[in-house]
């Protein structure tokens, strides 16, 4: 039987992507979207899920043990963005972003681990962000989801190693996706001692995503992982200076670091 995977926030972008490739690969794919209805066009089943809402993940993962009998693989892919000076996003709204980013993926893994015991198998990828390796500017509350998922995952694979389950995190850059239009961007305050600044940075994050890579990358990575048997705990996926700028935060001083960070954003 061709392995199962389970792919959350599967109806568009990265998770679309991964799902379409993975299906040329011979898998059975199911992915989620909190209104399958929407994507009718969908090239794999979707199934109804919404990460912040953990009676939609037990449905969710019932739905497609009944059709598969199996997931060998899940893939927490569902996330949000969120943009703004940190002093001014609203409180809601950062635990808005948690809840889907961080506490979301947990809630599915738990779900989840129980089946994958009693398979004695089973893989893990948490979709995470480059992102999340450093603390940007107006992307704070981002980064630090997307960063606290990358550190709970070493922690999850130490924990799962004697049941035969791996876990492994990829943090892909900037790519082609629809991720600004459904990103919480904090209001542009007029007389805002960050107007000028954030206006100028919204605009070039949003155009970095704009002139980002195919996320088919994405999903090539995804499936020579889930072709490797001992997958490492990190990969990175995306243009060169997105990648490199993590080895330069693992060997720069930090103040000269942040210099070069400040320097790229204009403040």
């Amino acid at each position: 039987m061709s392995k199962v995977v389970l792919i959350t926030g599967g109806s568009s972008g990265i998770g679309k992507s991964i799902g379409e490739y993975l299906m040329t690969k011979g898998y059975s794919v199911f992915g989620t979207s909190r209104n399958p209805e929407k994507y009718k066009d969908s090239k794999f089943p979707l199934v109804t899920l919404d990460v912040t809402k953990p009676e939609t993940i037990s449905e969710c993962i019932r739905e497609v043990l009944t059709q598969a009998q199996k997931i060998d693989v899940l893939i927490n892919n569902a996330g949000a963005g969120i943009t703004g000076p940190i002093e001014e996003i609203p409180e809601e709204e950062i635990k808005r972003n948690f809840e889907t980013n961080f506490f979301g993926p947990i809630n599915v893994i738990k779900a989840i681990l129980p089946q994958m015991r009693k398979q004695e198998s089973g893989l893990i990828i948490n979709i995470t962000s480059i992102a999340g390796y450093m603390g940007l500017p107006y992307r704070g509350v981002y980064s630090a989801s997307k960063g606290a998922l990358e550190l709970i995952t070493e922690s999850f694979r130490m924990e799962l190693k004697e049941f035969n389950i791996e876990m492994a995190n990829v943090a892909p850059g900037d790519f082609a996706t629809n991720i600004a239009a459904g990103r919480y961007h904090a209001p542009v305050k007029t007389g805002s001692p960050y107007e000028k600044s954030y206006v100028a940075n919204l605009k070039m994050i949003d155009d970095h995503v704009d002139s980002g890579g195919d996320p088919k990358m994405v999903a090539e990575i995804i499936a020579k992982i889930i072709e490797t048997p001992k997958p490492k705990i990190h990969y990175k996926v995306g243009a060169f200076m997105q990648k490199f700028s993590i080895v330069l935060k693992r060997v720069l001083p930090d103040k000269v670091y942040e210099k070069i960070l400040s320097n790229h954003y204009n403040i």
